[in-house]
Order: C-alpha cells, then sequence, then structure tokens
C-alpha cells in the first residue's frame, strides 16, 4: 500500500456529507483539532483539499508544538499552554530514546505503560488549557463551525466538540485498547480478531484465543491509568459523569488511515471508513540508485 494520501476523494467523503447538509452549495467551516507529530503530517493534506474546494479551516495549536506551522490554505487560532518549548522538547526526547532501548518484554512494558502515561498527562494538560480558555470557546462558539476535524487518538477535539454540540469527524490510524469497537460499539470477537500488541494472527490455535481473550484484561489496567484522567476533565468540563465510551462515541464519522491490507479484517460500522495511507507526507520516487540496489539484493 503506498504511502501517504494519494487520493482525497475517499479522505473527504465524510466531511462533503456532513458540510453539504449543512451549509448547501457553500464552503462549509471547519474546525481542526490536530494531534500533534506525524498525524498532523497527514491531516494536513486533508485541510489543504479542503481548502482547494472552496472549505474555510481553522486550526487550534498549542502555543508549544513540534510540527504544527501556518499555512496559507488555513487559518491559525493559538492558546496558551502551562509547560514551555524546553519543557516539551526534553519530555519527547527522552520518550523517543526510551522507545529504542533494548529491554526484556516485561521491563519493556513497564516502561512503555510510564511513557504513556506521562505523555498523556502532557495531552491532558494541554486539553484543559484549551477547553477551560474562556476567550477561545466564546470565538469558537460565535464561529458557527460546521464540524469539527480531530484524531480522536488525543481525545480533546471529541470532547471539545461534544462541548460545542458539533459534529465530529475522527481522521486516524488507530486507537490503542480497541476504544475505536467501544466508542462505535462495533463488535470485536476474540476468537478470529488479534489484539493489538499479542502479535497474534487471525489463525490462532485454542491456547492463543485464550491468550488473545485475556489480554485484554492486563490492558484495561494501562486503558485506565491513560485515558481515564479525560473522562475526569470531561465530567468537569459538561458538570455531569462522562465515561470514555461516550467520549469516544460522540464520533459522527471514522476515517481510518488504513485498510485490510494492512490490518486483519474485523466488522465495522456504517459511519467507519478505511481511506489508506499511513502517519507520512506523499511518497517520494524511489531514485534510479535504489532501485538498482532493491533488484540486486533480490537476485542474490
Amino acid at each position: 500500500m503506498s504511502a501517504g494520501l494519494h487520493a482525497p476523494w475517499p479522505v473527504l467523503l465524510g466531511l462533503w456529507l456532513l458540510l453539504c447538509v449543512s451549509s448547501g452549495a457553500q464552503g462549509g467551516k471547519v474546525l481542526v483539532v490536530p494531534l500533534d507529530g506525524s498525524s498532523w503530517l497527514s491531516m494536513r493534506q486533508a485541510v489543504q483539499a479542503l481548502h482547494a474546494r472552496g472549505h474555510q479551516a481553522v486550526v487550534l495549536v498549542p502555543d508549544v508544538s513540534m510540527h504544527l506551522k501556518g499555512e496559507e490554505f488555513f487559518t491559525m487560532k493559538h492558546y496558551e499552554v502551562s509547560y514551555t518549548q524546553d519543557e516539551f522538547d526534553r519530555f519527547f526526547q527522552k520518550y523517543f530514546h526510551a522507545t529504542f532501548e533494548r529491554q526484556p518484554l516485561p521491563m519493556k512494558f513497564l516502561k512503555g505503560v510510564e511513557k504513556t502515561k506521562q505523555s498523556s498527562l502532557i495531552y491532558l494538560k494541554t486539553c484543559r488549557d484549551l477547553v477551560f480558555n474562556k476567550d477561545l470557546i466564546r470565538y469558537l462558539n460565535s464561529s458557527s463551525f460546521d464540524v469539527v476535524l480531530t484524531d480522536p487518538l488525543w481525545p480533546c477535539g471529541a470532547l471539545l466538540a461534544k462541548y460545542l454540540s458539533i459534529p465530529a469527524v475522527f481522521f486516524l490510524r488507530s486507537i490503542p485498547f480497541e476504544l475505536d469497537s467501544e466508542g462505535t460499539q462495533s463488535p470485536i470477537p476474540s476468537s478470529y480478531i488479534p489484539r493489538t500488541l499479542t502479535a497474534l494472527t487471525d489463525h490462532m490455535t485454542f491456547l492463543e484465543r485464550v491468550k488473545n481473550m485475556l489480554f485484554p484484561l492486563a490492558m484495561n489496567y494501562v486503558c485506565h491509568v491513560c485515558f481515564s484522567p479525560f473522562a475526569s476533565l470531561a465530567s468537569d468540563l459538561l458538570q455531569r459523569e462522562v465515561s470514555l465510551r461516550e467520549i469516544f462515541g460522540y464520533g459522527s464519522i471514522w476515517l481510518f488511515r488504513g485498510d485490510f491490507v494492512m490490518d486483519y479484517p474485523r466488522p465495522i460500522m456504517p459511519n467507519m471508513f478505511f481511506i489508506g495511507g499511513i502517519n507520512c507526507l506523499n511518497r517520494k520516487p524511489l531514485s534510479q540508485v535504489c532501485i538498482g540496489c532493491f533488484i540486486q539484493a533480490l537476485a542474490r
């Protein structure tokens, strides 16, 4: 499968449906709540394609970021966060360095949980600074947006859409702990759908199926550690008890940057679409040197 979003039609299908219904023949207004990092490299192209078709996009950007920079095809709206660029950079340098350390599997799992917890706290702090920014919320309420485009791996965009009562389109590669299945109430049979991180295939022995059924019990703890603070934040914002399922269930349309070439087939709901592509920019053609080396390697 080719990398990047090389065909805008399937990517924009869900957005067009919502925008056409709400705004007729005129261009719609899209509020973009991106996830910084590689996710933005793909979402950026969808925003550019929307602009080319007459839609107006406003991208919410924290003062501290990695890849979120200004472009002529969207309007940036900054908001302050309660940490500095140096603190942000130091944290992710340690995060990326630890990712490539060689360690025994139990130690790697425990450190992975701790890294995920720390990064989740960074994004939680960012989300709190966003949703409790009174001036920004006042601006968003008065701007009459038609749809929110966001990556639900950082559920702040989903929470903001719910708070503003704006339809949400989720643009993602995947969500850990099968939270997409939870949010859409899509079945995920353990008998033939391997859970994430199990390294199993869709052809499992009986014992492997048992492992596949037990594995989510351990993952539920990790999910609680990483994502439950967002449910608490949502409860504070909406002034009532809110669950993770309700937050992820707010998505009107799910656009998955992947397909069943890379992922095992599974049941999906009618509002879930596989659009291809991964977390990267459009591919560049291979040079003749690279092609020659590849052919030589095959011939050996």
